[in-house]
């Protein structure tokens, strides 16, 4: 074999990347591989706008079939995103005895069971490691390196957006929405950043993760997942008097029978490590019953750490076709029929500790009646803070608290919130700190 022909369908930001990475690398590579990688199609509805980057006579159509029908072509590179027409893209490229590279997350989230298996049937390869983290390589060490563990737990921040914002409006002290702008100018936030916000991408990368860390088949309707919209400045400022950060991380635990999967804003503590991360990083704290606690930490967007991960993927799949195999590891890490639709622990059942801002009246006896219907419902204060200014018109009393049942402090809140010297809504973040865990019931009244 001379050389290894791919076919890129999307000629965007990201597919742009992956060109001028096989064109700058290509010495590497082949050193790497043995044998160049040609890049002999490169598809995309728009055939008329200057990238910047040179193709040969040819190589640039519009023309679909030109790639997906071409003998010669054993890798289709698929990025244009969305579920039609990726998925018939994908799916016939399996069918047509191709390998397939994709970065797309949505897809593999909510149909990335009938691609499998449908590889599978084939005997085809598919990698898809842009898919979460950008140019981290996690979901190729959840596969190969941390193949001899049992996954404990993973925390993650999985959306450089969204990190952005809360990195921001803590280290400038900026509002929600004036940052949210200046991430839209830098293009750090796309036009319409919902789907950044209010966690959607962040479930669909979760979704993988979990298939990769523990062998389930999970929908990302199925997660409990929560937005930063509702994170202010003030909450930002109280994290910092307790010794906190909050970043937007997604959460998951192995509890045997069932799987704990969260995503929502959390406090960490300054000492933890992922509260470090900043900006538009992403990182993975993952523990593992042998390796113990590591992070990965780097760009989990962009076109060159995405197209590293891309071209990564490239190049493992051409080292499996010059060796004539394939399927040489399962996908998703776990054996076909080892993966198995767990059950994801209900939101509600979660134990945790918990940041409550109250807003209410200024008069006496405030504290007493929101701790009262606190205490009844078997929930114990570990510190309140309590300052006479005002925020929007309210006093404002913010309280941490002992491990507690999540429905325990909803039923709660929602009776708090009925008060009459309540204004507004309780604001609730949950922590994640180990040193809180144990501790014995104080209450720790700072004034």
């Amino acid at each position: 074999m001379k050389n290894i022909k791919a076919g890129l369908v999307g000629f965007g930001t990201v597919g742009s990347g992956v060109v001028k990475l096989l064109k700058e690398n290509q010495l590497v590579i082949e050193q790497r591989l043995g044998i160049p990688i040609i890049l002999k199609r490169v598809m995309d509805l728009d055939i008329t706008t200057n990238r910047g980057i040179e193709l040969g006579d040819g190589v640039l159509t519009d023309q679909l079939d030109k790639i997906l029908d071409d003998p010669e072509i054993s890798i289709v590179i698929e990025l244009i995103g969305g579920i039609e027409p990726a998925k018939s893209i994908i799916l016939q490229a399996i069918r047509n005895k191709k390998h397939v590279v994709t970065a797309n997350k949505a897809l593999l989230a909510t149909h990335g069971d009938a691609i499998f298996k449908e590889a599978e049937k084939n005997k085809i390869d598919i990698a898809f490691e842009a898919s979460v983290g950008g140019g981290i390589p996690i979901l190729r060490s959840l596969r190969e390196g941390f193949a001899a563990n049992r996954i404990e737990s993973i925390l993650g921040i999985m959306n450089g957006t969204t990190n952005f914002i809360l990195s921001e409006m803590t280290n400038r002290e900026g509002k929600f929405e004036d940052i949210l702008r200046y991430a839209q100018d830098r293009g750090f936030a796309e036009a319409d950043p919902s789907f950044d916000l209010e966690g959607i991408d962040i479930a669909h990368k979760l979704v993988i993760i979990l298939a990769l860390a523990y062998g389930v088949r999970v929908n990302p309707e199925d997660i409990y997942t929560e937005g930063i919209s509702g994170i202010t400045l003030p909450d930002i400022e109280f994290a910092r008097e307790f010794g906190y950060r909050i970043k937007h991380l997604a959460i998951s635990r192995d509890e045997g029978s069932q799987i704990e999967a969260r995503i929502h804003p959390t406090m960490l503590p300054f000492t933890h490590l992922l509260s470090e991360v900043d900006g538009v990083y992403n990182a993975f704290y993952v523990q593992g019953n042998a390796v113990g606690t590591t992070l990965f930490r780097g760009e989990g967007a962009g076109m060159m750490p995405t197209a590293s991960a891309v071209v990564g993927d490239l190049v493992e799949l051409s080292r499996n076709i010059t060796r004539g195999i394939s399927l040489r590891t399962p996908a998703l890490s776990y054996q076909r029929k080892s993966i198995l639709n767990k059950i994801i622990k209900n939101i509600n059942e979660v134990i945790t500790n918990y940041y409550l801002r109250f807003s209410v009246v200024d008069s006496p006896g405030v504290l007493s009646q929101i701790s009262g219907i606190l205490g009844r419902h078997n929930i114990s204060i570990s510190s309140v803070i309590q300052k006479d200014q005002k925020i929007e018109g309210a006093v404002p009393i913010v309280m941490m608290t002992h491990q507690a049942k999540e429905k325990s402090i909803q039923t709660a809140v929602d009776k708090i919130n009925n008060l009459d010297v309540v204004l507004g809504r309780t604001v609730l973040i949950r922590i994640e700190d180990e040193t809180l865990e144990g501790k014995h019931n104080q209450e720790q009244v700072i004034s």
